[in-house]
């Protein structure tokens, strides 16, 4: 009975002085101390407990007592650490720094390769976006934020719209790519933005150069592949809410998603909505075709617009299948530039400057509604990749119902009206037959059918196939020297339908006399295509230098536009005309990329050399249709060459700097217009940024201070009727920063940025508006806040 009430006393003593020892919180970060970006999914592991770092690098351990601990940090991609901590306070801060490094098993195999090393090993010249990139530089659309990379720029169509232009290339020779499935609508017009809603994407590789080869027509200058978001953690749930404000055009936005995962099933769900007035110019006046518009307050009358769009999926992770189905519809009004469309705004009745937030007309309407589905499956030796996509695209661009030459007084508003429905599948198997190749034999179809309506006529009606067989192997000479090399071959056709004007115009006959006739615009014709890609190039990585080569051979069919319109596009105010015996587009090109880094400094430098047989232009004619200049579509050879030169210095830990130059010379060989460049051509220009971070300033953590000036020369490398363009200077500053306002480890994340400090006048020369002496927007303040949870 003694040894028991003894025994049952050291036993409460030593509960009493384990309830007695108090306990203390570890709070840490875990950084890349190379370029000092949080790391998520960083395992920190100790003797007492685990964590793993959030989206934003940070992690908590709570129920630590006095005393050295010691802590294991590691992450797939860097070298593992083993820290002590010392604790003698009831919350210890801490910062980890871990270094980039690439597993090597022997000579023979390398094992737990990084994304990094990946992309170094693969010939091909291209650019990765991660999701910091997107939030720290978002701008108004997607493309006007990816100009930010060396060699890609914009054409911009008011504030909300803007088409990628990769090294003075666009319009159809540029593929966007979202989820394995081609990106298709109304792409081929002057003033046609893109459907895509940017809150979200986490991460693009940007090609530049020919793509055909993996991508098939329309990517003959290059590719914005929008990549699958990483699939949600196990038993979790992530999610943010985006809020938004700007002053040029009082625009207000919020954008919330969310992602979440049970066992093997996955959903992730979005909304965006984005409310916008007309947007402010540093002009009161703008003087095109002899006549003189006076802006009211700076606005941009008509410029006014509103985005709602909405996305959901659902997916499934199983032993040896991954699949995930998207749904997504994009649905926006956007106002036209009153005086960008036919000059109708002289005899207008509108009062423009009423209110800078309504939309008037002219505007249009688009509706983008998309479905993909991207399947995987994983067998013994092989990987098969599906990708099942349907779009329909729905746009009506209404405008003042004015008569026009022998057109009476049109009934309504609608001018043109495009219904497009896409149909498209891939497949691919990705195998490796020994360690040494990496094989890759795909298939890629696509259907278009695209009807039309409303008074005013341009483009037909038409039906497009496109079927292309591809085949490519990266194989491993040694460990540091890789070649790729792939062929592809593409049939296609384009199926026209007939037109005629639903009013008669009068025609002169032969005898002299006159009648009146519903004029044909259009006529029932299928053309066929057929062409060969290629693509080989090697990469060869000497200690820290990476050497790539690459010669390619692309194609692109032509356009429905470019073969068979016949119409007025008011909003150019000229009259376009198509060549039904176009033949393809064919470019031969060599792009070379040499790219030095180590933990200090960085230099890269990627020129290329670019060849067209028969490249496809609007050339301007003598003779006119009525009061309107005619454009017809020819073809001519062309010669391309130019680059990007990149570098990149860390000062100290907190100080980044950054420049950039970017060059294309383009020059028409053949053709009316030889011995000129080619429209739209980019001129020399050039960025220089820093971006200085703290790790703590007053209430603010992880602050950064950004600054970005854009240096462009004047272009006076133009085709006529093009106008030439001065330089200019251009000033950005950001502050980012998070806010520990939730205990729930996730901080607000905060940007403020201010574009366009000195309200400079400039002309972007690859902008819609510069053609009609429209400067680019004025200085602007934009306020982010990001909620996650």
């Amino acid at each position: 009975m003694f040894k028991f009430l003894l025994s049952l006393l050291l036993f409460c003593c030593i509960c009493f002085q384990t309830i007695a020892q108090k306990t203390y919180q570890i709070n840490g970060i875990v950084r890349n101390a190379k370029t000092l970006k949080p790391i998520e999914g960083a395992n920190i592991l100790s003797k007492k407990g685990y964590a793993i770092s959030s989206e934003n690098g940070e992690f908590k351990l709570k129920n630590f007592i006095n005393g050295t601990h010691s802590f294991k940090i590691s992450h797939v991609g860097f070298k593992a650490k083993t820290i002590p901590v010392t604790i003698n306070s009831e919350e210890k801060n801490i910062t980890i720094y871990l270094n980039e490094a690439t597993t090597t098993l022997n000579e023979i195999k390398v094992l737990g390769k990084s994304k990094k090393r990946k992309f170094k090993e693969t010939p091909i010249v291209s650019q990765m976006v991660s999701k910091e990139f997107l939030k720290s530089n978002r701008e108004n659309s997607l493309m006007q934020t990816l100009s930010k990379i060396p060699g890609v720029s914009t054409i911009n169509i008011g504030s909300g719209q803007s088409k990628p232009v990769i090294r003075g290339l666009g319009f159809n020779r540029v593929a966007v790519v979202q989820n394995g499935i081609k990106h298709e609508a109304q792409q081929w017009g002057n003033d046609h933005g893109l459907e895509i809603d940017q809150h979200g994407i986490e991460n693009i590789q940007i090609i530049k150069g020919p793509a055909s080869l993996l991508y098939g027509s329309d990517a003959i200058a290059g590719v914005v592949d929008i990549q699958p978001n990483k699939i949600p953690l196990l038993n979790s749930t992530k999610g943010e809410v985006n809020i938004l404000g700007e002053t040029n055009n009082d625009l207000l936005g919020i954008s919330a998603g969310i992602a979440t995962r049970k066992q093997n099933w996955f959903y992730r769900g979005r909304l965006t909505y984005r409310d916008y007035a007309d947007y402010k110019v540093p002009a009161d006046q703008i003087n095109y075709e002899n006549y003189v518009f006076n802006l009211h307050e700076n606005n941009l009358r008509n410029t006014a617009g509103n985005e709602a769009d909405a996305s959901f999926s659902f997916g499934f992770v199983g032993k040896n299948i991954t699949t995930e189905t998207v749904f997504s519809n994009v649905n926006a009004k956007n106002g036209f530039f009153a005086n960008a469309h036919g000059l109708e705004v002289r005899t207008s009745s509108i009062d423009y400057d009423n209110s800078n937030r309504d939309v008037d007309l002219p505007f249009h309407k688009v509706n983008h509604f998309k479905i993909t589905n991207n399947t995987t499956v994983n067998l013994e030796n092989h990987t098969l990749h599906f990708d099942f996509g349907f779009q329909n695209n729905h746009r009506e661009e209404h405008s003042e119902p004015v008569p026009h030459g022998f057109m009476p007084t049109p009934l309504n508003p609608v001018e043109r009206i495009f219904k497009k429905n896409t149909f498209t599948f891939n497949a691919r198997d990705a195998f490796k037959p020994n360690y040494k190749h990496n094989m890759v034999v795909g298939l890629n179809v696509e259907y278009q059918d695209n009807n039309i309506g409303g008074w005013g006529f341009l483009i037909p009606e038409y039906n497009r196939f496109t079927a292309g067989a591809f085949a490519y192997d990266q194989y491993e000479i040694n460990s540091n020297l890789h070649f790729l090399g792939g062929l592809r071959y593409d049939y296609g056709f384009v199926d026209t339908k007939a037109y005629f004007d639903w009013f008669q115009s009068r025609v002169k006959n032969n005898d002299g006399s006159t009648s009146n006739v519903f004029l044909q615009r259009s006529k029932n014709k299928t053309v066929n295509f057929g062409n060969l890609s290629a693509s080989f190039g090697l990469s060869y990585i000497h200690n820290k230098t990476t050497y790539k080569v690459n010669v390619g051979r692309s194609f692109r069919m032509p356009l429905s536009s470019e073969l068979a319109s016949d119409g007025v596009n008011y909003h150019m105010y000229r009259y376009e005309r198509g060549n039904i015996n176009l033949d393809p587009e064919v470019s031969y090109q060599l792009d070379l990329d040499i790219e030095h880094s180590n933990d200090i400094f960085g230099i890269g430098l990627s020129p290329f050399v670019n060849i067209f047989d028969n490249y496809i232009y609007l050339n301007p004619t003598p003779n006119y249709y009525e009061t309107l200049q005619i454009y017809e579509y020819t073809q001519a050879k062309v010669f391309r060459a130019g680059g990007e030169l990149r570098a990149n210095a860390t000062i100290t830990k907190q100080l980044l700097l950054n420049a950039s130059l970017e060059y294309v010379y383009s020059r028409q060989t053949s053709g009316p217009k030889e011995g000129f460049t080619l429209p739209f051509s980019p001129p020399l220009s050039t960025v220089l940024s820093f971006n200085y971070k703290l790790e703590k300033l007053m209430f603010f953590k992880n602050p950064q201070f950004m600054a970005d000036l854009r240096i462009t020369a004047a272009q006076e490398e133009i085709v006529p009727p093009e106008e030439k363009t001065e330089g200019y200077q251009v000033l950005n500053m950001s502050f980012l920063a998070d806010l520990d306002v939730f205990k729930n480890n996730n901080p607000l994340e905060m940007r403020v940025k201010l574009n366009n400090v000195f309200d400079t006048k400039y002309f972007n020369h690859t902008s819609f508006y510069r053609l009609i002496d429209v400067p680019e927007a004025g200085r602007n303040v934009s306020v982010s806040i990001t909620i996650p949870f």
